[in-house]
């Protein structure tokens, strides 16, 4: 109730949302108010905006239905061996068009039971198993924050160099590689010679906000001072800097089609960026109180987990950008 006043921003456009009359949202309201003797929101305002104590609330609340959530998740896991849902988190770096294809094969491998359709001797199901898949797109840091706090089962594109919590185990995906680009009018198009940080700092950057909450925020080949253009996608940072609008790295196999059109231009830089080692990491089950053996994910996740060891899938998600051709994930 609180979570849909907040979004709706009015107590009617959240009485839409849940099904109710305004009145008896209000009501629901002031019940709460009354039960824990403190002011939620502010009735001065035209809209329905929060106090400082509605906020806590809110924000913990959130947290505790992520908990009830997870708890739910555990016990069918453990009735079932399949997750209700599976929490994937993907750097936005990576092939949208692999990961689609792996869910086709994710929801057409098994019957509701678990058993391969095939090894079931029976016509392929009609539907896979009952978990439910959950994607996320983050970047940079964002994208490890999301599995270490619990809002994510895996993690597909995280940065290698890090230390590993308790509960996290993580491989390895690939390399990925980075081309400095710049549209064809760009100024920086008919460089020369390797640009220097001198003459780059005079020009305008496009750099990919982080979606980290919580952890430091990552920042990549930025210079102090140079004016920045921030956007929220990898996809909206190659769309500014087809534009003209500013300069940077970004994945060669993302920019490969454009520069081979024309589109983009390729140019040598004094600050070259390594290629980034990319990983893929997962969350291991707590064992339960008193058992003795090692716990074992879910069905699910290691249904994805078998994927990502096959070498054709980890290429297929760095480089199938675009009209780029390789293989199919195995």
């Amino acid at each position: 109730m609180m979570d849909a006043i907040a979004v709706s921003g009015s107590f009617a456009g959240a009485a839409r949302l849940l099904g109710k009359v305004p009145s008896a949202l209000t009501y629901n309201v002031r019940q709460l108010e009354d039960a824990l003797d403190v002011l939620l929101f502010d009735r001065g305002s035209r809209q329905a905006r929060l106090t400082a104590a509605g906020e806590e609330l809110l924000e913990e609340g959130r947290r505790l239905l992520e908990q009830v959530d997870a708890i739910a998740n555990r016990v069918q896991r453990v009735a079932t061996g399949w997750e209700t849902q599976l929490s994937i988190a993907v750097d936005d770096v990576l092939s949208r068009v692999t990961l689609l294809e792996l869910c086709e094969a994710f929801f057409a491998a098994t019957t509701p039971d678990g058993r391969s359709s095939a090894a079931a001797g029976a016509e392929p199901a009609a539907t896979g198993p009952s978990t439910r898949l959950r994607f996320r797109t983050e970047v940079l840091a964002g994208t490890w924050e999301v599995l270490v706090t619990g809002r994510a089962d895996l993690a597909i594109g995280v940065g290698m160099q890090r230390e590993l919590p308790p509960n996290v185990q993580m491989k390895e995906l690939g390399s990925l590689a980075f081309v400095f680009v710049v549209a064809p009018h760009h100024p920086l198009a008919t460089a020369t010679g390797p640009i220097t940080d001198a003459e780059l700092i005079r020009h305008r950057a496009v750099a990919v906000a982080d979606s980290a909450d919580r952890l430091a925020a990552l920042t990549v080949n930025l210079l102090p001072g140079q004016d920045v253009l921030t956007v929220s996608s990898m996809q909206g940072k190659i769309d500014a800097q087809l534009r003209g609008l500013g300069c940077g790295f970004v994945p060669e196999p993302l920019a490969c089609d454009h520069i081979a059109t024309g589109r983009l231009v390729a140019v040598p830089v004094q600050r070259a960026r390594p290629p980034a080692r990319l990983g893929y990491a997962w969350r291991v089950p707590t064992p339960r109180p008193g058992s003795t053996g090692k716990a074992q994910p879910g069905l699910a996740l290691r249904w994805w987990l078998d994927r990502l060891d096959s070498a054709t899938t980890r290429q297929a998600l760095l480089l199938r950008h675009g009209s780029r051709v390789t293989a199919r994930p195995g």
